[in-house]
C-alpha cells in the first residue's frame, strides 16, 4: 500500500473556517497494492466537504445502504454531515486522490462550477492534470512554504474548473482523445516558434490528418494552426511592449523569417500593425 497526505497546520481533525471563501484542510492519495482492504466508516460525516477522484481500479461506496461501485473516472463529493462509508480492495488495484476543504462560500463556488451537490458519484473522465493538481496541494501542505493556503486555494479551483469543463459540454471527449489533444497543446505551446507541419505531427501519433484536424477543434474549438497562430501573436505582443526587440527581431522570434507576412497576419489578428501595437502601449 502507498499513501501521501497533508494537513493544514499538521491537524488530522476537521474543521470549519468561515474567513475565507474556500479553505483547503487536507489532500492526499492511497494506492492499493497488497493491503486486501482499507475500508472508511464516519456514521456522522464530517464537518467539512470531501470530494474524492478513483483515478484507477475501482472502489464501493454505501449510499442509503446500496453498495455502489465506482470505477476510474468518476468522482464522489460528501457534503458536511453526510455519513460516510467506503471501502477499497487490494484486488482492485484502486488509486485514489482525496481533499477535504471549508469556507464561506463553498456551495456557490460548486455551483458556479456546475459541480452536483447531489447524487455523490459523476464521472469526469482519467485525465493526469486531476492528479497533478491532488499532488501540488499535498505538496504544499506539507512544505507550508509562504502564502501556502492561498496557493491551496487556487489549486483546488483549478481542479474545479477543471471538472467544470469536463461536465458542461464540449470537452466530452473521450478519454484517449482527451490525453492526445494535451499532449498536442503541450508539444505546440513548447515548440511553437519551430516550423510545426500538421501532416507531420498527426502521422507521429499514428493518426491520420483529417482526424487530428477534427478532433483538435472539438476540443479547442479552434484548429491547430489557429491554435499555433494565436500563441505565436500572444508572444509577440508580449515582446513588443518590451521594447527589447525590433519588428523584425520579434518576428524572428516567434517563428517568422518573413517580417512583412508577420506583420500582415498580427494585423489580421490583432486589427493593427506590430508598430501601431507598440506605439499604442
Amino acid at each position: 500500500m502507498y499513501m501521501n497526505a497533508g494537513y493544514l497546520h499538521n491537524s488530522l481533525v476537521d474543521f470549519k473556517d468561515k474567513t475565507k471563501p474556500l479553505v483547503v484542510g487536507s489532500c492526499g492519495t492511497y494506492r492499493l497494492y497488497t493491503r486486501p482492504k482499507l475500508p472508511t466508516y464516519r456514521p456522522r460525516g464530517r464537518i467539512d466537504f470531501q470530494l474524492l477522484y478513483v483515478a484507477a481500479g475501482k472502489a464501493h461506496f454505501f449510499f442509503n445502504d446500496e453498495d455502489v461501485t465506482v470505477t476510474a473516472g468518476h468522482m464522489v463529493l460528501y457534503l458536511p454531515k453526510e455519513m460516510q462509508r467506503y471501502v477499497y480492495y487490494g484486488v482492485d488495484q484502486t488509486e485514489v486522490f482525496w481533499v477535504h476543504f471549508t469556507g464561506s462560500d463553498v456551495k456557490n463556488i460548486l455551483r458556479k462550477y456546475g459541480i452536483p451537490l447531489t447524487g455523490h458519484v459523476f464521472y469526469t473522465g482519467q485525465f493526469p492534470e486531476y492528479q497533478n493538481l491532488f499532488q501540488k496541494m499535498i505538496q504544499e501542505l506539507q512544505l507550508c512554504r509562504p502564502h501556502y493556503e492561498e496557493v491551496l486555494a487556487l489549486h483546488l479551483r483549478q481542479l474545479l474548473i477543471l471538472i467544470s469543463r469536463q461536465l458542461q459540454g464540449g470537452h466530452k471527449t473521450a478519454d484517449y482523445v482527451q490525453n492526445e489533444m494535451e499532449a498536442a497543446i503541450r508539444h505546440f505551446s513548447e515548440n511553437y516558434n519551430t516550423d510545426i507541419v500538421i501532416d507531420e505531427y498527426a502521422q507521429s501519433m499514428h493518426r491520420s490528418t483529417a482526424w487530428f484536424i477534427r478532433s483538435f477543434k472539438q476540443y479547442t474549438g479552434m484548429t491547430p494552426m489557429q491554435y499555433i497562430i494565436s500563441v505565436r501573436i500572444a508572444n509577440a505582443q508580449r515582446l513588443l511592449g518590451t521594447l527589447d526587440y525590433n519588428v523584425t527581431e520579434v518576428a524572428s522570434i516567434v517563428g517568422y523569417d518573413n517580417p512583412l507576412y508577420f506583420s500582415r497576419l498580427f494585423k489580421k489578428q490583432t486589427g493593427i500593425s506590430p508598430t501601431e501595437y507598440r506605439k499604442n502601449l
